[in-house]
């Protein structure tokens, strides 16, 4: 699941879990409705200088939706469009995780400290900025390989964020197993980092720097989604203009 802790200006959220298995943070409707509530509920005690950090236990960031879950689902019930069905529902509710984090009233970051994978990788991609381990984590774009498209939100995201088309390419048409450097370079990533408590540290420092412009949230998230329309637009999210008479 997630944990939520605050430290000053910093909100912390940890993906958590028991077990092996549960250590791939794998997106499935309990844990998205967790993550969904920790955001709530950072939205909603942020003042000026706030900051996320997204971190992770063990060597996943997020390996992505829980197809699994989406079988059992289909086998309970005797049906494959059963668990097509549960599939489409976990992509509709994660839907509301990636637009919590595009509107959020502050600066956020995502500490990838293990690997991020398909939905994982959008998690991640979600934040403004990303610190990455370039000892153990990849990124990837797994939906070729397992035979899947790709929702249209994942796709203005990724149009959004990743600025070259060789880039975009190498992700989603190659299914590319992109590690830190390479990630540094394509401009999905902001640094690379030896070691997970690197890659923390220099998510603190970021939120330090961040935390100490004391910019206005309502200001920050309404720049965030003018300046990426696309996704912001099929996530159901609209700008708001501020200025100094309307506050």
């Amino acid at each position: 699941m997630c944990t939520l802790e605050r430290r000053g200006q910093f909100f912390i959220l940890t993906l958590t879990g028991v077990g092996k298995a549960d250590q791939e943070h794998r997106l499935h409707p309990s844990l998205i409705a967790s993550i969904r509530s920790a955001l709530a509920q950072v939205k909603s005690q942020a003042v000026h200088g706030s900051v996320l950090i997204t971190l992770s236990e063990g060597k996943f960031f997020s390996n992505g939706f829980d197809l699994r879950h989406a079988q059992a689902v289909g086998l309970k019930s005797g049906s494959a469009e059963a668990a097509r069905d549960e599939l489409i529902r976990m992509v509709d509710l994660f839907k509301g995780v990636v637009a919590d984090l595009m509107a959020l009233p502050m600066p956020t970051i995502a500490a990838v400290t293990g690997h991020a994978s398909a939905a994982g990788l959008i998690l991640a991609m979600s934040h403004d900025y990303i610190t990455m381990n370039s000892s153990r984590s990849v990124l990837y774009m797994s939906e070729l390989d397992i035979g899947m498209t790709l929702p249209d939100y994942f796709t203005a995201l990724i149009r959004g964020k990743v600025g070259g088309s060789s880039a975009r390419r190498g992700l989603v048409l190659e299914a590319a197993k992109v590690r830190a450097e390479e990630a540094v370079a394509m401009g999905i990533v902001d640094s690379a980092h030896d070691s997970a408590e690197e890659v923390v540290a220099a998510a603190m420092r970021r939120g330090e720097e961040l935390s100490n412009r004391k910019w206005d949230g309502k200001a920050y998230a309404g720049i965030r989604v003018a300046l990426y329309p696309e996704a912001c637009g099929l996530l159901g999210l609209k700008g708001e203009t501020i200025n100094k008479d309307n506050g």
